[in-house]
């Protein structure tokens, strides 16, 4: 399992001892109001953990908690996975973050490691981002790397929007600005 860091943050795969702090974030209403739609209970989080921890064991990639390097908190969460928790499917690339973090650029920074991690280690050729269509904030984060709009689809149970990148649009130096 790989850790990663940038400027401000350390990505540490999800573990047991994040549970409350993964919790607090996703516990949040308005943290989730475009993700699922409500509040994640305790057992949703440690049932999360587990499944993402067979996901590193299978695949050498999955959920990382975004621990501030300043304060030592849980600020969020993210990830390279396969869309829809599908093998078959290309490479996603995912975020949230508590309230008090947003536009502040921590997003965008974690966002860069992760995409950074997905061509050049996991050597993906594509990656790609959806988000509910009234997401602005996410939308705004997946353009800032590079990403161009590919249109509407069917994912999580909702009609997303889709964002993708090529691993040569990350070579020529999109998003890694």
């Amino acid at each position: 399992m790989t850790i990663l860091t940038t400027q401000r943050l350390r990505l540490e795969p999800f573990n047991d001892s994040h549970l409350a702090g993964l919790n607090a974030v996703n516990r949040d209403p308005e943290v989730m109001r475009y993700i699922t739609g409500k509040p994640e209970t305790l057992e949703n989080t440690a049932a999360a953990i587990a499944r993402v921890k067979k996901r590193w064991a299978e695949w050498g990639f999955s959920w990382w908690s975004f621990i501030e390097l300043e304060t030592e908190e849980i600020i969020g969460s993210g990830a390279i996975q396969y869309l829809g928790g599908n093998t078959a499917n290309p490479l996603e690339i995912a975020w949230r973050l508590r309230q008090d973090k947003w536009r502040q650029g921590l997003a965008s920074e974690a966002a860069r490691r992760m995409a950074a991690f997905a061509f050049e280690t996991v050597g993906g050729d594509s990656l790609c981002a959806v988000c509910h269509q009234e997401n602005a904030g996410s939308a705004r984060v997946m353009q800032r790397l590079g990403m161009q709009f590919q249109g509407i689809e069917r994912w999580y149970d909702m009609d997303t929007s889709v964002y993708a990148m090529t691993r040569s649009d990350w070579e020529s130096g999109h998003g890694q600005a």
